[in-house]
């Protein structure tokens, strides 16, 4: 127990992913907040740390999967998987979460008014995002591949800290969308579509949760330490 207490989130969850979920699950920040250890969070949230290192124990003990340790992947493996995986996940997806955020906020805004505030924080969340991932694609990772396979390469680590600001910003417009969505929980009479938007709200943010932790927590950090 003092162990996890002592260790920062994204310590926990580089070493296994799915403890993501239980940070997730009592709304513990574990992405551009990791760098705080599990009592400091719990402290500031008021949460009952021992509730959490319970749910890392039993999670441990249930999981019969292996988990993907990316922290001992290869750097330029891992900017391929971010860009493969998350980058394409976030594409995809954009416009289908969109479309289902205005027309919940068009049908059901005057009784419901917090899905149209809910829509355009999305809106905003998602043009940020396509000008984060063209300067993470085109410039910034392809600067790390180069530094990586020579290390007299000149690369300015401002560029790193200007997009944790960026992932920062996206964080504090993700935690008002939780907020006002009552964390992604539709009302008793909502309909399908409703339904749907909360779903791929939620499924939308989990991977942008993990998406970021690999950068900041994992790519972004090794790369100080070269």
């Amino acid at each position: 127990m003092i162990d996890f207490k002592e260790k920062t989130i994204a310590e926990i969850v580089s070493s296994d992913i799915s403890a993501a979920s239980i940070f997730k699950k009592h709304q513990i920040d574990f992405c551009c907040g990791g760098n705080k250890t599990i009592a400091t969070a719990c402290e500031e949230a008021n949460i009952d740390v021992s509730l959490i290192i319970n749910d890392l124990a039993n999670s441990k003990k249930n999981s019969a999967i292996p988990q993907l340790n990316f922290n001992k992947w290869n750097k330029d493996f891992l900017i391929d998987y971010i860009v493969n995986v998350h980058h394409t996940y976030i594409r995809q997806n954009i416009d289908i979460v969109n479309e289902f955020g205005q027309k919940v906020a068009s049908v059901h805004g005057e009784h419901a008014p917090e899905t149209i505030k809910i829509s355009a924080l999305f809106s905003k969340l998602t043009e940020d995002l396509k000008t984060h991932l063209e300067k993470e694609e085109k410039i910034v990772f392809p600067a790390i591949k180069a530094k990586l396979a020579d290390s007299n390469y000149l690369f300015d680590t401002e560029v790193i800290h200007l997009l944790e600001d960026e992932h920062d910003n996206a964080g504090t417009i993700v935690k008002e969308i939780q907020k006002l969505s009552n964390n992604f929980t539709p009302p008793e009479w909502a309909c399908s579509t409703y339904k749907a938007f909360y779903f791929k709200l939620d499924e939308f943010i989990n991977d942008l949760f993990q998406h970021i932790h690999l950068e900041n927590n994992i790519l972004f950090s090794k790369f100080r330490n070269n």
